[in-house]
């Protein structure tokens, strides 16, 4: 969504529109908003917006104009702009509006030092309304003084020394933490006292964007939930206290998995307010309309049926009236035909000789699934070829995978929708030239490389035979694939048998996700519990840690799923959304990370939301390892909730024999906080069936999220750009072509093109 920014000034009006230079027209006394509109209408008549911020010279209340601006003309308080421009409009005072722009947090005075003097308070990025310029100062007001008419007559020096003047006393009288000078007038200011620094005109655009969105009004059930925040959260050890059997009543269980939410914030309250909004959202019956097979991926007009992949039972799955399960079926008994013949060594390669390597190549969603599921299973692989894994376009990659393999027992497996993925088709062709190098005749191509792919016209000109590809299918998003074909190297790795398993239990939280009340609903739950600690409680990052080893790679697993599918910032509607949304996902292996981040989660100034996941036995190793894994998991998260205070830590160094002037001195450092949010997540031990649960159980949490939050959560355009500006680099560093590009971008490609030539010379 696109947003036109309108800065009226009172010599003129300056237009903004992101990817546009910007313009400007006249404005001055007898100014009228017909003549605003007009001269928008006019400027902008090339120029595409779905929406428009006024800055306005005057008070602005409740989204009203409050009184006639004292250097325009007349008309504003009653004028309709919403209606005269045809689109939805914001109104703001034009000081808030660069105050806005300016902000860096904290609590911030604003003066806008033009024709009059403009003044604005942000706090925490939030505008309170002020109007400051006519109370008295030296016998005038604060306008007179440091607007236009107090600079011609006092003169320039004079003025700044009163402007800083008026700034201590009015950043005194508002306690705010800091004073910014903005407005055409400031550009007088070079040096700034402590406490003050000088914005930028050019920052309106930004303030503009930030009040439309602070303008949006939020759906009565968001707003419903932020009124029940007002007050803050009851400490985790208070709702403790409260409920003894708190952790037995928000610890639930699906199959395998025992999911404790007791140490996040839920409680009964909260859990009537994100239920109410889960109604209010549509999740259920958007989530009804995903299995049905209807086109929820609204921008690509497709299915989301990645359920349907792992679908068991023999009701069938309709997409466009045609039932998807026979087709489902057939790929999988053909999956299940080729990984027998290759792990029992019956698929021979082009000297007669077994298959031991397999070489996946794919990259994204193609790739993240099965190389995170290869090494989580991988005591279920003993049976089966070594599998590897390259994604990357660094040749790097490709060749430290291919070190030490031979081509002669060496299987390929390309995997790409469309095949024409830059980074994985530039690798296959590298591993076909590799592959010939010591083959010779491409027709042992058809021996050593299969496909899993929509496109069989671009896999049999790459020399693959149709007959071994492997379909999916346009219903089938790349972060969602790994129950397809995608899995073939997974399927390779462990069996089909165990394959199947893992597919077992995705359906069975499939069908948990399906039947169980929202209530009791887990991976709904979760989603309701994460969107609300993101979008009013300010949490923007979460962590994702593993006492697991083997599940090394599942948070950059779910780094795809959840911040490709809720890292959007309009909805389905294409409005810009009111709400911060998708936050960021990371994480590494316990107790790996306690040595590494766990300082800042636990007395860092930033929150952190965490899930915690640990199998109650050990899949390798004796018990003594495994008592120490689960003990170190366990207390990260009951540290994380209880903290311990000031006078705990006193009592603990005194009864350590630190004298007293020592124990003051360590006692702030040593407090932790406490009250920090984690989710843990138990299982027996991760097998094939629970790697499923704990998968699909992912999946519909994000669904739920997205939901919430009114996203699509199946397309991924951000990722289009990139690749687009990609291919055109590319050719001009070659120097096949000489596109423009920013000062920046031109002086990298000059940098990358004379290595090329170096290197080639």
């Amino acid at each position: 969504m696109r947003i036109l920014v309108a800065d009226v000034g009172g010599t003129h009006v300056k237009l903004y529109l992101e990817g546009q230079s910007p313009r400007r027209f006249d404005s001055g006394p007898g100014f009228r908003p017909e003549t605003l509109v007009d001269g928008l209408r006019r400027e902008s008549a090339d120029w595409h917006y779905d929406g428009v911020t006024l800055g306005i010279p005057s008070p602005v209340v409740r989204g009203r104009i409050a009184e006639e601006p004292w250097n325009l003309g007349t008309g504003w308080t009653t004028f309709d702009f919403e209606a005269a421009l045809g689109c939805p409009t914001v109104l703001i005072n034009d000081a808030a509006m660069q105050a806005l722009g300016s902000d860096h947090g904290g609590r911030m005075l604003f003066l806008g030092l033009g024709s009059g003097l403009g003044t604005a308070l942000v706090d925490e990025g939030h505008v309170v309304p002020l109007e400051l310029a006519r109370l008295p100062f030296r016998d005038e007001t604060f306008e007179d003084s440091c607007g236009k008419r107090g600079l011609k007559r006092l003169g320039v020096a004079e003025w700044m020394r009163t402007v800083l003047e008026a700034a201590e006393l009015l950043r005194l009288s508002t306690a705010a933490d800091y004073v910014v000078l903005g407005g055409g007038n400031a550009r007088h200011f070079e040096r700034m006292p402590d406490g003050v620094r000088l914005g930028s005109n050019d920052r309106a655009f930004a303030g503009g964007l930030k009040a439309w969105n602070h303008a949006r009004p939020l759906p009565p059930a968001w707003q419903a939930l932020r009124q029940a925040s007002a007050d803050g959260d009851p400490s985790l050890r208070a709702l403790f206290a409260a409920d003894p059997a708190r952790a037995e009543r928000f610890t639930f269980t699906v199959d395998a998995l025992h999911v404790d939410l007791s140490k996040t914030h839920l409680s009964d309250a909260l859990l009537d307010g994100l239920l109410t909004l889960a109604r209010a959202s549509g999740v259920e019956a958007l989530r009804d309309a995903m299995f049905q097979g209807a086109p929820i991926n609204t921008t690509e007009h497709r299915a989301v049926l990645h359920t349907a992949l792992r679908h068991r039972g023999t009701t069938p799955v309709m997409v466009d009236g045609t039932d998807v399960m026979p087709a489902v079926r057939d790929v999988l008994a053909r999956m299940r035909q080729f990984t027998d013949a290759v792990r029992s060594g019956t698929w021979l390669g082009y000297t007669g000789a077994a298959i031991r390597d397999v070489v996946h190549i794919g990259i994204g969603g193609s790739d993240l699934g099965p190389a995170m599921a290869v090494q989580a299973l991988a005591p279920f692989t003993g049976e089966g070829p070594a599998v590897h894994f390259v994604s990357n376009i660094d040749a790097a990659h490709l060749f430290d995978t291919l070190e030490g393999l031979s081509p002669e027992t060496t299987l390929f497996v390309v995997t790409s929708k469309t095949f024409t993925t830059q980074e994985t088709m530039t690798n296959a062709q590298s591993a076909r030239r590799w592959f010939l190098q010591r083959a010779h005749d491409p027709a042992y191509l058809r021996q050593h490389f299969v496909a899993v792919s929509t496109n069989a016209a671009a896999v049999t000109a790459f020399g693959i035979d149709r007959a071994q590809m492997f379909e999916f299918w346009d219903w089938v998003g790349g972060r969602y694939s790994i129950w397809s074909a995608v899995g073939l190297p997974l399927a390779l790795a462990i069996g089909m048998d165990r394959f199947e398993a893992m597919l077992e239990g995705a359906a069975a939280m499939d069908a948990h996700f399906q039947t169980a009340p929202p209530a009791r609903n887990v991976p709904m739950l979760m989603g309701l519990v994460a969107a609300w600690y993101t979008s009013l409680r300010g949490v923007t990052t979460h962590a994702v840690l593993p006492y697991e080893q083997r599940l090394a790679r599942l948070p950059a697993y779910l780094q795809q799923l959840e911040m490709e599918s809720c890292g959007k910032r309009v909805g389905r509607d294409g409005r810009l959304l009111p709400l911060p949304s998708g936050p960021v996902i990371w994480g590494e292996p316990g107790t790996n990370g306690q040595h590494a981040f766990h300082q800042l989660l636990h007395q860092g100034t930033q929150a952190v939301t965490c899930d915690f996941l640990v199998g109650l036995e050990p899949t390798a190793g004796d018990a003594e390892h495994h008592r120490l894994l689960l003990s170190h998991c366990i207390a990260q998260s009951e540290a994380l909730m209880i903290g311990r205070d000031a006078d705990a830590v006193a009592a603990e160094l005194r009864a350590g024999g630190i004298d007293e002037a020592s124990t003051q001195a360590l006692v702030p450092h040593k407090v932790f906080p406490g009250n920090r949010p984690s989710t843990t997540i138990v299982y027996g031990r991760l097998d094939p069936r629970t790697l499923g649960l704990l998968l699909a159980l992912y999946e519909h949490k994000v669904f739920t999220m997205a939901a919430v939050w009114g996203l699509n959560a199946f397309d991924q355009w951000g990722v289009e750009l990139g690749k687009h500006l990609a291919g055109h680099i590319a050719s001009d560093i070659a120097g096949t072509t000489h596109a423009p590009h920013d000062p920046s971008t031109t002086v990298l490609i000059a940098r990358a093109r004379e290595a090329r030539s170096h290197g080639a010379s």
